[in-house]
């Protein structure tokens, strides 16, 4: 762990890991919660770092975190949300293909484990999430789309994310999702945020019709 000041007010915790990050977000939230870390207004974290911005006193801070013995994997207890997707994205062969399994079992395994928001970035609403193991792994593609449709579940390196809207990416595209990742007259903004756990539930393609879904579905939270 390694403290890096930033402008007047601000620490980067510079890590070597992305679990390491993790960690040290969730230990941060927790403390911050709890009232035992010295006032901070923003924690941001990053695929190897965390961000802490506003700081009351940087001084006090270094002292405290310089202190803490942190875990190297952060505990699954943030809010639950359960996603729906239709499994029908023009990559899932492929990512079938690298996985040496069928289609099915890219959505059963897809679909099995228990998501967590690791940080967000790219796009607003755009979240980086972790949860498949190192086997799972898959390469972005060597020349990106011009242009991904919204609400695109996609695959790259070791995280899963959703594109809050149309844009260019190279992700593996292995299905879709009708819920609404970014809206401004939403608080937050930003239906994914760090430290959320997430599970996608496969629906039943045939649900669509040529105009759209027949009911666009909605993202199910559970505190757990």
């Amino acid at each position: 762990m390694r403290l890096r000041p930033v402008g007047e007010d601000s620490l980067l915790i510079d890590l070597d890991t992305l679990e390491q990050a993790q960690a040290w977000h969730s230990q941060l939230l927790s403390h911050r919660s709890a009232g035992t870390l010295v006032p901070v207004r923003e924690i941001v974290p990053a695929e190897k770092t965390v961000l802490l911005y506003g700081i009351s006193d940087i001084a006090a801070l270094e002292a405290q975190l310089r202190q803490w013995s942190v875990p190297s994997r952060a505990a699954g207890s943030g809010p639950l949300l359960e996603i729906p997707v239709h499994y029908n994205g023009p990559d899932l062969a492929a990512v079938a293909e690298v996985w040496g399994v069928d289609e099915e079992e890219v959505v059963r395994i897809h679909s099995s484990v228990e998501h967590r928001v690791a940080f967000c970035g790219f796009s607003p609403g755009f979240a980086y999430m972790t949860g498949l193991g190192d086997n799972y792994h898959v390469p972005r593609h060597a020349a990106p789309r011009t242009s991904v449709p919204a609400g695109s579940v996609a695959l790259a390196g070791p995280y899963t994310g959703i594109y809050p809207r149309a844009s260019p990416g190279g992700w593996q595209l292995i299905g879709t999702t009708h819920v609404r990742l970014w809206d401004m007259e939403r608080e937050p903004a930003a239906l994914l945020t760090p430290g959320m756990r997430v599970r996608f539930v496969p629906q039943e393609t045939g649900s669509q019709t040529k105009d759209g879904p027949a009911a666009a579905p909605h993202a199910r939270r559970r505190i757990a």
